[in-house]
């Protein structure tokens, strides 16, 4: 890693609700505000050398970097339109920034893999084709883990604090509330009591002033939470704000709180 950053500046840690497939991009009604917030959040950043995404799309049996110069893209979704499968996004890898990533989790005891096969899945591309439509910032993407284990994510966040001092933008990229039954079932719309009180438990986490240790030990047992199982069935979705909160090693502040498919979403930046 460089020894100093010729911007003098630090990383930036987000993470957000990247919506439904692609639903964000073909004009979906029930994204408008997430569409909106993305367009918009690059003016609340200082523009990166280089972006690192943790979706919630991809899991392997331990942490796996893409290698790939110029990733293509994976369409990891089905049954929309032909114009789904036709998103382009060729932002090119960041080779450099994925050595110093896998350093840095070697050094933690986290041995890593590179996968120089697979292309960024759509909680990389639909996300950044609204930031960044150019495609002309590098791109690097790290998997969760298997087992969705939340303390070993926490300790992968933490592995990755050496890029704080970095000019690289962190993103974890997932939904602050995943139930595919209650977004198209038909109790969808409306208020949600279980949701709020869910959604209010994480902006707590993430933004009163608690220790670094209390806001990690919440993240562990966030099954504790309110409604936990019924906002995150399956929590592939939450897991990358465990990343981001652990790497950012302090709070953070709400950036998003609106709906997204009727129901509430929320988004935190540590900066």
């Amino acid at each position: 890693m460089s020894e100093q950053n010729l911007n003098n500046q630090a990383a930036q840690i987000v993470y957000f609700s990247h919506g439904g497939g692609p639903l964000p991009i073909l004009g979906d009604p029930g994204h408008k505000a997430m569409v909106e917030f993305m367009k918009k959040l690059p003016s609340q950043l200082r523009r990166p050398d280089s972006i690192l995404v943790i979706s919630a799309h991809w899991e392997e049996r331990q942490p796996t970097m893409l290698g790939a110069e110029k990733p293509t893209l994976f369409y990891d979704y089905y049954g929309f339109p032909d114009e789904a499968y036709e998103i382009t996004y060729p932002a090119p890898g960041d080779l450099k920034l994925v050595g110093w990533v896998k350093e840095m989790l070697q050094e933690n005891n986290l041995p890593t893999r590179i996968d120089n096969e697979r292309g960024y899945d759509h909680g990389v591309f639909i996300p950044l084709k609204l930031m960044y439509p150019e495609a002309d910032i590098p791109v690097a993407q790290l998997s969760l883990v298997r087992g969705l284990n939340p303390a070993a994510h926490i300790a992968l966040g933490n592995a990755l604090r050496g890029l704080l001092s970095e000019n690289v933008l962190v993103i974890g990229s997932g939904f602050s509330f995943h139930n595919q039954n209650a977004f198209f079932g038909r109790q969808s719309g409306g208020a949600d009591a279980r949701n709020e009180a869910f959604q209010n438990w994480l902006v707590e986490t993430i933004t009163s002033p608690l220790t670094q240790a209390e806001r990690e030990q919440r993240l562990i047992q966030w099954e504790m939470a309110p409604n936990a199982r019924y906002c995150h069935p399956r929590e592939e979705h939450l897991l990358p704000v465990h990343v981001c909160q652990g790497m950012a090693n302090e709070g953070g502040k709400v950036i998003f709180d609106d709906e997204i498919l009727g129901k509430r979403g929320v988004a935190f930046l540590w900066d």
